[in-house]
């Protein structure tokens, strides 16, 4: 972790977890090879329910929750039913499919067999963040736009041609 208050952030949810019907699959614990610094191993647990609070809230921490679903129309259910939306990952043999199904989530970002930050505006949905980042998109924040409309007349005095519609500088 990048700091012992971050790292103390994490025990809850693991022991919350552990508490829970989830089955805790490996990890989550101080590793075995260390008793000093900021560490705690990556755990994985198996059967989260959705309502549990490992599906609900962020744990900022290596936690993985691997929730069973029945169908495509029930695992987009499961990935909208947050009040979270920063990222996610579509990972399927059939890609096409695969983008039909990132479609339909509500995310910032999502990849289909691919996730590459530095290709798009970084930002999020819900309660994930405000706004974008990284981007030229990021300046939006601070920016609003007006699209003016003008007959062929006033047009012409702006610009040889007139019609249509022109900013105005």
């Amino acid at each position: 972790m990048v700091s012992e208050q971050l790292l103390g952030r994490v025990p809850g949810p693991i022991d919350r977890a552990k508490q829970s019907a989830a089955r805790l699959v490996t990890g989550g614990g101080r590793p075995a090879w260390s008793d000093r610094g900021w560490l705690v191993e990556p755990a994985v647990f198996a059967d989260v329910d959705i309502g549990d609070s490992l599906a609900r809230e962020k744990v900022f921490g290596p936690v993985l929750a691997v929730i069973p679903y029945d169908d495509e129309d029930d695992a987009v259910a499961i990935a909208n039913d947050s009040n979270y939306g920063l990222a996610g990952s579509v990972l399927t043999v059939a890609e096409q499919r695969g983008l039909d199904v990132a479609r339909r989530i509500r995310t910032g970002t999502i990849g289909v067999n691919y996730y590459d930050l530095d290709l798009a505006p970084f930002g999020g949905m819900k309660d994930s963040g405000i706004g974008r980042e990284v981007r030229p998109e990021a300046l939006d924040n601070y920016l609003e736009y007006q699209l003016v409309y003008g007959g062929a007349a006033l047009l012409e005095a702006r610009r040889p041609g007139g019609g249509g519609c022109l900013p105005f500088a």
